[in-house]
C-alpha cells in the first residue's frame, strides 16, 4: 500500500512539473522551479536551484547578471599561456549597490555569486552592523596563471581560470575602510563585521578561504566557484 501511495505522489509530482512547464499552471516567480534567476528577487526555498542552473548556462547565467545591473564586458577565449585557458570570461566593472577598487577578470559564475553575494548577503551584514551600506569591495586579485598556495607543483588554482578572486576589505558609504589583515581578530564591529561576511559567502561560494584557514589567507578573503567545497 505505502509503494502505491508514493507511485502516485510520484505521478502527481511529475504532472503538476509537466503543467508548469508548459505554462498550464501559473506560479509565482518565487515557487517557480522553472522561472530564471533574478538576482533582485528575495531569496527563497528555489533560489539555490535557480542559482545553480544558471551558472551551468552561459546565456542564462549572463542574463541572470542582467538582472543584478552588474556592469560588465565580456573577453574573448584566451589559450594562453598554458594550461591557463581562459572561457566564458568577463570582465566586471561594478555590482548594483558596491564599486570594485578594480575591474577584474571572472568567470560568469564567479560574478553572479558576487552579485548574489552583494545584494543579499554583503549589504545586510553592513547595514546590521554599521546601519549603512558597503560602497566598495576591495580585491588582490582574479586571474594568476599559478598552482594552488604558489605551489611549484600540483593543482592548478581556480585563479588559473579566473574562478576565484581574493578580497581584502570592504568601504562603507561613509569612507569608513575595513581591512580584513586588521580587524579579523579584533573585538569591534569591524571584527564582527569581517566575520559576518565570510560566513555570508560560505552560503554561496563554493570555497571561502579565510584567516581562520591558515597563515597565507590572513590578509584576504578567497573564494571561488570552483568543484571543492569547503567553508573556513
Amino acid at each position: 500500500m505505502r509503494h502505491i501511495s508514493l507511485l502516485l505522489a510520484a505521478l502527481v509530482a511529475i504532472v503538476c512539473a509537466w503543467l508548469v512547464a508548459a505554462h498550464r499552471i501559473r506560479l509565482p516567480e518565487r515557487w517557480n522551479p522553472f522561472a530564471p534567476l533574478d538576482v533582485k528577487a528575495p531569496v527563497g526555498p528555489l533560489t539555490s536551484w535557480k542559482f545553480w542552473r544558471a551558472t551551468q548556462d552561459p546565456a542564462a547565467c549572463r542574463a541572470a547578471l542582467d538582472t543584478a545591473r552588474v556592469s560588465y564586458v565580456p573577453v574573448a577565449d584566451q589559450s594562453t599561456p598554458q594550461p591557463c585557458q581562459l572561457h566564458d570570461v568577463l570582465r566586471v566593472e561594478r555590482f548594483d549597490e558596491a564599486r570594485v577598487s578594480s575591474s577584474f577578470l571572472a568567470t560568469c559564475p564567479l560574478a553572479l555569486a558576487l552579485a548574489m553575494y552583494d545584494r543579499h548577503y554583503l549589504q545586510p551584514a553592513a547595514q546590521a552592523t554599521y546601519g549603512e551600506g558597503v560602497r566598495q569591495i576591495l580585491h588582490v586579485g582574479s586571474y594568476a596563471c599559478r598552482n594552488v598556495d604558489h605551489a611549484s607543483q600540483g593543482p592548478l588554482s581556480q585563479h588559473a581560470f579566473a574562478n576565484a578572486l581574493d578580497i581584502n576589505g570592504f568601504v562603507l558609504m561613509d569612507g569608513t575602510r575595513i581591512s580584513i589583515a586588521r580587524d579579523w581578530s579584533s573585538d569591534t564591529r569591524a571584527g564582527a563585521f569581517t566575520r559576518r561576511a565570510r560566513d555570508g559567502a560560505c552560503t554561496v561560494f563554493h570555497a571561502v578561504l579565510s584567516p581562520d584557514y591558515d597563515a597565507m589567507h590572513r590578509t584576504h578573503f578567497h573564494v571561488d566557484m570552483g568543484s571543492y567545497r569547503i567553508c573556513r
